[in-house]
């Protein structure tokens, strides 16, 4: 068996969600700015994200990234130090917050961080706005992956 060559995350990519596209049939993406400490930015520097069981919370007219474990920055005092669970304020307009709530309230839509980021220094988030995806379309999504696969195989071989 052959080895693939891995690919490499884009320039400033600073950590993807692979779960989100698996579990979510993601309908709208939102890019958000993020409250960070300045430890919690060196951490994102060196790649130390989980997006494990993020997700996005709406309270007093604003957003928040819930479950995102951002971890401590080894090189940060003892009483510099972040706490790695605690919920991060997205920054968003508020017409895309208020859009964002009315939008997952609804029965089976949830917000979740996709994706991320470096852009100009500033740390982004992609946000997504994902249905839930049940057991029969995960095994469907496996399948069409499989054709898709063996369509390519096929294809190269034939040249």
């Amino acid at each position: 068996m052959a080895k693939t060559k891995k690919s490499a995350p884009t320039p400033g990519t600073i950590g993807t969600n692979k779960q989100a596209r698996r579990l979510y049939e993601i309908l709208e993406t939102f890019e958000a700015g993020i409250s960070l400490h300045g430890s919690e930015v060196k951490s994102l520097r060196g790649g130390h994200v989980a997006f494990k069981d993020g997700y996005v919370q709406f309270r007093d007219g604003s957003a928040f990234l819930v479950g995102v474990h951002i971890a401590p920055y080894d090189k940060a005092g003892e009483f510099d130090q972040h706490d790695p669970e605690r919920p991060r304020r997205l920054l968003l307009h508020k017409r895309e917050i208020l859009a964002l709530r009315a939008k997952s309230d609804q029965k089976g839509l949830t917000v979740v961080p996709m994706k991320m980021y470096f852009t100009r220094g500033k740390v982004k988030v992609l946000i997504g706005l994902g249905k839930g995806k049940n057991v029969h379309s995960k095994k469907q999504d496996l399948k069409d992956r499989d054709i898709a696969r063996d369509t390519a195989r096929q294809l190269a071989d034939h040249r």
